[in-house]
């Protein structure tokens, strides 16, 4: 029986004005290539970089949102290896002296999480290799994990989770598919009780969906290669999205092929010096973290762990969720209404159009949708019919409810012209309620309900049905 052990590094750009250690933008949105450079970033003979506030104190920030040691004391070291990408032939980065150690996020525990500058771009063409320095000197957070991880799934939730977190805090988009967080997976597997495999390192995953394939892959090429009698290398490999397989990129290096030692043109730093990382200003400075905000939902609104889930996997779900909130005044059954709407009924809306947006729809708007379901002037089908304009155009929802003709008919003599309609037009359906089958009845009303076009009282309806069958 082989145990897979699994650490995972994540590197994720930081939302600045400014470079790290410069004043060009850090702006991940520029296309044109090379313009936002300057000699510093470019490493020029002569020039000294000055270490950005506000990246140290997002670093900080996130440190406590994860219940590390922030430290006191830390500092700026070289990491000196040679790649086309590297300006300087070495990156300003953290290696002895992280500015948090410790700490976990989603139930897994984390070694350290330090600062470093971003590399260029190496973009290969047919016949030649460009360099676009757009991206070097961005501010560049690197998260390590324990290898505490032993299946796909928990490495894909923790990476999911450290995004919304980042966003959370307002310290990074972390797209993946823009290359502003990137993860690189260490898989080993043992067949020996407390004892590590070779260490694997693969790169190039870009999506949450590829994290969990390309350590399930991974794990099965391990087993497979020893049982075969042949021997892991420690490696890095690279992930083959079109393939869905790893690959061989170069055997791996150890710390000390980097010859790192402090950066001599950067100063130390002591974290009680910055009223900023002060732990009673970043107290206060904390919003809602995304497990607050579920415990939240369930507490407060009694919502199932999935719809919690569902609604906090981003914060314009979750956002729009609480807007919704505050219109409906805390009226928690209604609340636990919305929450239902926007996970089945909204959720689908959107997954059908392949488009997410929650931003643009009036969350006061959908509250008025739900109060009038909730006072039965809306059925549900007529609810889900109103919602579908509300998305598409807009509006006020018992306008358009009124104009589609769907809020709920109450009057008596009206539901029963309706009914009497369907039971002559269903004469089958009828003789097989009066032979015993209760199902025919459940048939007849919705039958019934498409007559008055989703509009008739359902409880009144299968009154007069009973009534009038009887």
């Amino acid at each position: 029986m082989y145990r897979p052990t699994i650490g995972l590094e994540v590197h994720a750009e930081l939302k600045t004005k400014t470079k790290m250690f410069c004043d060009s933008r850090n702006d991940p949105d520029e296309t044109r290539p090379n313009i936002n450079v300057c000699p510093v970033c470019m490493a020029h003979p002569g020039t000294l970089p000055v270490i950005n506030r506000a990246a140290v104190e997002h670093i900080v920030r996130i440190g406590t949102a994860i219940g590390g040691t922030i430290a006191d004391f830390t500092e700026f070291d070289r990491k000196s290896y040679f790649y086309p990408d590297i300006p300087k032939g070495y990156q300003i980065s953290q290696y002895e002296h992280p500015l948090v150690t410790g700490g976990s996020l989603a139930g897994v525990a984390i070694t350290r999480v330090h600062l470093e500058e971003d590399t260029a771009r190496s973009i290969h063409a047919r016949d030649k290799s460009l360099v676009d320095f757009n991206r070097a000197g961005i501010p560049l957070m690197e998260l390590v994990t324990e290898p505490v991880i032993h299946d796909a799934e928990t490495a894909g939730r923790f990476a999911r989770e450290l995004q919304l977190l980042l966003r959370t805090l307002g310290a990074g988009e972390a797209n993946l598919e823009k290359g502003e967080m990137r993860i690189e997976a260490n898989i080993s597997v043992s067949n020996e009780e407390g004892v590590f495999g070779t260490k694997v390192e693969v790169k190039n995953i870009n999506s949450f969906r590829s994290v969990e394939r390309t350590i399930a892959y991974e794990i099965e090429r391990q087993i497979r290669l020893i049982e075969s009698g042949g021997e892991v290398s420690q490696e890095t490999r690279g992930w083959d999205e079109a393939k869905q397989e790893t690959f061989h990129q170069r055997f791996k290096e150890g710390s000390a092929d980097y010859r790192y030692f402090p950066e001599p043109d950067l100063p130390k730093l002591y974290l009680s010096d910055i009223p900023e990382c002060s732990r009673e200003v970043l107290a206060a400075s904390m919003p809602e973290l995304p497990w607050e905000r579920r415990a939240r939902y369930a507490s407060a609104y009694a919502l199932k762990e999935g719809d919690a889930a569902f609604l906090c996997a981003s914060l314009e779900r979750a956002n729009f969720f609480d807007a919704v909130a505050r219109a409906l005044e805390s009226d928690a059954a209604l609340i636990t209404l919305a929450a239902n709407y926007v996970v089945s009924d909204l959720a689908g809306i959107y997954a059908k159009s392949g488009i997410e947006d929650f931003a643009s729809l009036d969350a006061s708007a959908f509250a008025k949708l739900i109060r009038l379901v909730g006072s039965g002037e809306l059925s549900s089908r007529g609810a889900k019919d109103t919602l579908l304009v509300l998305v598409e155009k807009g509006g006020d929802p018992e306008t358009i409810a009124k104009e589609q003709g769907l809020i709920q008919v109450h009057d008596t003599s009206v539901l029963r012209e309706a009914v009497r309609g369907v039971l002559a037009e269903e004469p089958k359906a009828v003789a097989e309620y009066q032979a015993g089958k209760e199902a025919a009845l459940q048939y007849l009303l919705g039958k019934s309900m498409k007559a008055t076009r989703g509009a008739g009282n359902p409880a009144m309806l299968r009154d007069i049905l009973i009534e009038e069958l009887h």
